[in-house]
């Protein structure tokens, strides 16, 4: 596929209206696919449970997808997950392009199974993250993901600006971004002609970097230099960035270190912190009782960070706060 890249000159998108490019005195007329990045370790690989319930290995089920829209204070927030012939619902708006680290590569309309898993038992945040977008998005919108479970941002991650020996996931990550876009028409034929604009850039990692020395303390500029190099690999000067907080660890170092970079001066307004620290779920409530480091695969802990990523993205985008 041969295609140039858009990009957004000097503001936020206002909305997700056609942005200006630079060849252009006036809004360009060409259909747009909306790209968003999605990066991380292994819990933006997804492992909320959707419906295993075996009582030895998943708790009888508590916990998960379809147990959660059993119960009346949970249904009328899921209620859009499901049709009503009981079947998962996709959106025909919305895609997904994931090459997990084992298995064959995922793609297709946006719907329950794009986690490291085999088949469609687990998602992860990129499925209310895709519903927020593609209900805020007038363009379809494609979820990019690239992550891998018990990686570092210090040393795995570790952006070229950093210094240092540039992390092998960090080229990883790039290669598999641009091979999504070069096989876009292949992969989606339903989007053939459009033109991918990159659009944002969502971070849900931290776990290892409590493990690595030197990782707290340099992890808040490491993530400036990730956000610099990225804007620059991909020409997008002020590419709005949110950034998940590790709420199911409770290291307040690491969360104070992964919001300071919304508050730096030269990022100020690009960048945001989403608490997630609220979404995290009784162990004994949950479908993984010893999965901590996993949110103990509580489908409700993936779908609201999601869901905060997912608004907090089109609130920084349009500019307004969302009214729900």
């Amino acid at each position: 596929m041969s295609f140039s890249l858009l990009f957004i000159l000097t503001s936020l998108i206002p909305g997700f209206s056609t942005p200006i490019t630079a060849n252009s005195s006036g809004p360009e007329k060409a259909e747009v696919i909306r790209v968003f990045l999605l990066a991380g370790q292994s819990n933006m690989e997804g492992h909320a449970v959707v419906d295993l319930d075996h009582e030895e290995h998943y708790n009888g089920g508590r916990g998960n997808l379809e147990k959660l829209l059993e119960d009346p204070q949970w249904q009328p927030r899921l209620s859009h997950l499901r049709d009503k012939n009981g079947d998962w619902t996709s959106r025909d708006d919305v895609f997904v392009r994931y090459r997990p680290s084992r298995g064959p590569l995922k793609k297709g309309p946006l719907s329950i199974g794009f986690a490291v898993h085999e088949g469609r038992h687990h998602f992860g945040p990129e499925l209310q993250i895709g519903h927020r977008l593609g209900q805020a998005s007038r363009d379809p919108v494609l979820l990019i993901k690239t992550c891998w479970g018990g990686k570092s941002l210090h040393v795995d991650f570790r952006p070229p600006s950093a210094g240092g020996e540039t992390g092998p996931y960090y080229k990883k990550m790039l290669r598999e971004i641009r091979e999504a876009l070069e096989n876009l028409e292949k992969d989606f034929p339903q989007l053939a002609g459009k033109k991918p604009v990159i659009s944002g850039f969502f971070w849900f990692q931290g776990w290892n970097d409590m493990y690595v020395d030197g990782a707290l303390d340099n992890y808040s500029q490491n993530f400036l230099h990730l956000v610099d190099d990225l804007r620059k690999e991909f020409n997008v000067p002020r590419m709005p960035v949110i950034i998940g907080q590790t709420g199911n660890a409770d290291n307040t170092r690491l969360h104070a270190a992964q919001e300071a970079p919304s508050n730096s001066p030269k990022h100020r307004g690009t960048i945001v912190y989403v608490p997630t620290r609220q979404f995290r779920y009784k162990a004994e409530n949950s479908p993984n009782k010893t999965h901590g480091h996993h949110w103990f695969g509580h489908a409700g802990s993936y779908f609201e960070a999601g869901d905060a990523m997912g608004k907090a993205m089109v609130e920084l985008i349009s500019g307004k706060k969302s009214k729900r």
